[in-house]
């Protein structure tokens, strides 16, 4: 190993910053034990943060006492789940990435319309299990070059795509090329559903791609943009490994390859890269250099509210999740 070569952008996007921000004040609101649906984002070090302060996960909400407060995930929730918690009189507080809640408005308009929606996702991620809740007549999963081939909706002129926000931007073209040639009609929304982050940090790891001969994503197994990003990398033609932290840094990855690029998934902390960046410089002093391909400037503010009555500007009485 001769230098090391950081991406930017890397690490926390503005809907995984949004939902931590979130829990942090339900946490000064509420104290603890506060109660999450789902893990908060899917990023085992942040989750466990949050666990060792009296933060409980649950994926059921009847593990949740009734009457108690309860963070969604940013990843959404379908209106099951929501009619679910306003029965049982659940205080909610909502940290769905504004993003992904844009993606469950389109559903909903595209459903009132009377179209069928090719959802593009991964089968079982819980982004794309809330998502299609909004419409579960009108949506079919399209999970892939073979599904795009063989899906058959009720009416081919009244058609329309929508997609996970984590997904791989030249697997979703191909997809969109496959539906595009089959239903000439096809409509797309105006605004591409990929998070913007999503597509940052694959156009970093592409230009890490160029000068490295091997890139080491930051993160978790358990988190789709992540795993993209590895993909992405070995696509451009370079040895690729996700890692979770600095203990799953093979020495032997170290001694076979000259320039290793370093980036990040969206869920990733900081402190997970920093550490992996010390242990490679533990196995040798190089140089460390940055590739910024873009400068990111979206930020989410947490629920006005939330804010309120964690600053003691707002009483609790009149806080939303008080008159649900």
């Amino acid at each position: 190993m001769k230098r090391i070569i950081l991406a930017a952008p890397r690490g926390f996007c503005a809907g995984v910053a949004y939902a931590i921000d979130i829990v942090n004040r339900a946490v000064e609101v509420f104290g603890v034990p506060l109660y999450v649906r789902h893990a908060i984002v899917h990023n085992e070090w942040v989750v466990r943060s949050f666990e060792e302060r009296g933060v409980i996960f649950v994926e059921d909400l009847g593990d949740v006492p009734e009457d108690c407060p309860v963070v969604f995930s940013a990843h959404g929730i379908s209106p099951t789940v929501r009619d679910e918690a306003i029965s049982r009189r659940l205080k909610v507080i909502d940290a769905t990435c504004p993003l992904v809640d844009k993606v469950h408005r389109e559903a909903k308009e595209w459903a009132q319309r009377g179209y069928t929606i090719f959802y593009i996702g991964h089968e079982g991620h819980v982004e794309a299990v809330g998502t299609m809740g909004e419409a579960p007549e009108r949506m079919i999963l399209v999970d892939g070059l073979e599904a795009a081939e063989s899906v058959q909706p009720a009416d081919p002129e009244r058609v329309v795509t929508l997609t996970q926000t984590t997904l791989s931007v030249d697997e979703v073209s191909g997809i969109i090329e496959v539906l595009s040639r089959r239903f000439p009609m096809l409509n797309t929304p105006r605004k591409e559903d990929i998070c913007y982050a999503t597509t940052n940090r694959q156009d970093a790891v592409k230009e890490l791609a160029k000068r490295c001969d091997m890139v080491l994503v930051v993160g978790s197994t358990l988190s789709s943009n992540t795993n993209r990003l590895r993909e992405v990398a070995e696509t451009c033609g370079v040895v690729a490994h996700l890692v979770a932290d600095a203990a799953e840094v093979d020495p032997a990855w170290l001694d076979s390859h000259e320039s290793i690029g370093v980036t990040s998934g969206a869920s990733t902390p900081e402190v997970a890269v920093d550490q992996v960046i010390e242990r490679l410089l533990q196995h040798a002093a190089v140089p460390i250099e940055t590739i910024e391909t873009v400068r990111e400037r979206i930020h989410f503010r947490a629920p006005r509210e939330l804010v309120d009555v964690a600053a003691g500007l707002l009483p609790m009485a009149d806080a939303p999740w008080e008159r649900a």
